[in-house]
């Protein structure tokens, strides 16, 4: 048994070259690793252990960048140690198909649709959602996901699994990819949604559960124009970045207003997007680019870090790290046609 256990170590050594692009709060690394243990995934908890420092330390750079930093969120899909047993030494590649550079909460995996491709640290490699339907257990590549995160501190998620991801597994392509339902238009007929029907509340609560506290207060201020549109896209920069960049509760209005968008679009709306479109925020004039980079969903060059933390019928929110810069100039008008847009006397 000590054995296979040293050689179980030895053979995830190299793991310290892990190129985890976000890097993770130390203690979540170590705390997750802890409670992986106390719940019998003692090799995905030594795992963890010895890659924590790759995991939470920003790489150097030979020269400044202009880039934004990277978010600080993932997801982990741990194998159990029956698992780790009969698959022998698993290499390096195999477990970079359970490490993903985004935050995924049971909610939203359960939300995805048949065949939604999750972007992973393998290179060239993706795991594929195939739940069958809302009311089945979560499913990826054909491996159950075993009920409710073992961890999540709002920074990483860690699920368990009974088998490894098959890196070669192959889902039947989807015969129609249908156009995503925008749902970007104001009610012009109808009064204000009451408070009750159209309430920020629930979407608040999850913010300040993960260190978006800064826009869970916006919401609850029910900034004047919001409640006249019924369906929003909010982009939530994490509380300790919009505290650092503004200094002026009055600036705090002007940013948020660059950070939501008309429309009802989750993470798959957006990546079913056409490259280049660009959305009008409630800022006039101020449009956010959908594009992919490197294998990620960015907004203006941002990397959706958190995708669908919070989502109803009527709103989505979107967790990011850094704000929303300036879109690109160049970039096309959604669709070829008239932005999409609220009504501006609505403030």
């Amino acid at each position: 048994m000590a054995t296979a256990t040293l050689l179980l170590l030895l053979s995830l050594i190299p793991l310290s070259f892990l190129p985890f692009s976000s890097p993770l709060p130390a203690d979540a690394v170590l705390n997750a690793a802890e409670i992986l243990s106390n719940s019998g995934y003692v090799s995905m908890s030594l795992t963890l252990q010895l890659i924590s420092s790759s995991l939470t330390t920003t790489p150097p750079t030979t020269s400044p960048s202009s880039q934004p930093p990277p978010p600080r969120a993932a997801t982990i899909f741990s194998p159990s140690d029956s698992a780790f047993a009969s698959s022998g030494q698993p290499s390096l590649s195999l477990l970079h198909l359970h490490f993903s550079p985004l935050a995924f909460s049971l909610e939203t995996l359960r939300s995805l649709p048949y065949a939604t491709r999750i972007p992973t640290l393998s290179p060239g490699n993706s795991l594929v959602v195939t739940t069958p339907d809302p009311t089945r257990p979560v499913s990826l590549n054909n491996v159950t996901i075993t009920g409710s995160p073992i961890f999540d501190d709002g920074s990483l998620i860690v699920f368990g699994i009974d088998a490894f991801f098959d890196p070669h597994f192959v889902v039947p392509p989807r015969i129609h990819v249908p156009t995503p339902s925008l749902r970007c238009l104001a009610s012009q007929t109808t009064p204000t949604p009451s408070f009750t029907s159209y309430s920020f509340a629930a979407a608040s609560r999850v913010l300040r559960s993960r260190e978006y506290s800064v826009m869970a207060s916006c919401l609850d201020l029910q900034l004047p124009g919001l409640l006249h549109q019924q369906n929003l896209t909010v982009f939530a920069p994490v509380d300790d970045v919009l505290v650092d960049l503004i200094h002026n509760f009055s600036d705090y209005a002007a940013v948020f207003r660059q950070h939501v968008v008309p429309c009802r679009l989750t993470w798959t709306d957006l990546r079913d997007l056409e490259e280049g479109a660009v959305l009008r925020t409630f800022d006039d004039g101020f449009g956010v680019a959908v594009a992919k980079a490197n294998g990620e969903l960015v907004v203006n060059g941002v990397p959706v870090a958190f995708p669908d933390m919070y989502s109803s019928d009527w709103l989505v929110v979107h967790g990011l790290r850094p704000v929303i810069g300036e879109a690109p100039e160049t970039s096309p008008e959604f669709g070829g046609e008239e932005r999409i847009g609220p009504d501006r006397n609505e403030f």
